[in-house]
């Protein structure tokens, strides 16, 4: 199967092969492209997600559980589990989103993972969906620090070094890649005390200093 690799870390293969073709095909590659099932696919993470937290935190408020839903389900939670399968290498595009670097790219990313569980829905069914979701979610929820998922990177690095009464991090923007209407940017995230300097990339210069601060945190905090 084409796509073996990405069937074996997902822990599913598929019966209809077309459907995760469908789910790997950007919009300028093709008219039969994934954003119909990328619909399907965020209604299913948003149900499958807000259960999983229903049920394992009891004793978590309504509040704090759509808080932590959000930010399981953001752009950013998205595009790092997209990474962590390789999902870009396998993704379909147009020849100017190839050389701009659109398989990097974290909307493309998150669309395309959302895109990849609708199509698990439409191949089998919704608890088989659900179980490739939490196949990739419960690891990742076990690193984290549930109690700073309401806050964003950056603003978890400032409180880290400010704790340790350390001087705040620089960021610069190192590159600017792709045409001027679907620029990706790649800046860089110093600590010169702690000797630490990390980069992130993203569609725009805020994401990727998010990207890059929550790597530096990361460094710090492991």
């Amino acid at each position: 199967m084409k796509h073996a690799a990405l069937c074996q870390r997902i822990d599913y293969r598929f019966t209809q092969p077309l459907l995760l073709q469908r789910a790997l095909t950007h919009r300028s590659y093709s008219a039969a492209h994934n954003e119909r099932l990328e619909f399907l696919g965020d209604s299913l993470l948003n149900c499958t997600i807000a259960k999983y937290l229903y049920d394992t935190y009891p004793d978590i408020a309504e509040g704090d559980l759509s808080r932590l839903r959000s930010n399981l389900v953001n752009q950013q939670t998205l595009a790092t589990l997209a990474q962590q399968l390789q999902l870009g290498d396998h993704l379909l595009m147009g020849e100017g989103e190839v050389k701009g670097g659109g398989n990097r790219r974290p909307s493309i990313l998150a669309d395309a993972l959302e895109a990849l569980f609708g199509a698990v829905w439409q191949d089998a069914d919704f608890a088989t969906a659900q179980k490739v979701v939490l196949g990739l979610y419960v690891p990742y929820l076990g690193g984290l620090d549930l109690r700073a998922l309401g806050k964003d990177p950056k603003t978890l690095l400032q409180e880290q070094l400010q704790g340790s009464k350390l001087p705040l991090p620089t960021y610069e923007v190192v590159a600017i890649k792709g045409e001027a209407h679907a620029q990706t940017f790649v800046v860089s995230c110093s600590i010169p005390k702690l000797n630490i300097s990390t980069q992130g990339e993203g569609g725009s210069r805020r994401l990727a200093e998010q990207i890059a601060a929550a790597a530096a945190y990361q460094q710090i905090t492991s």
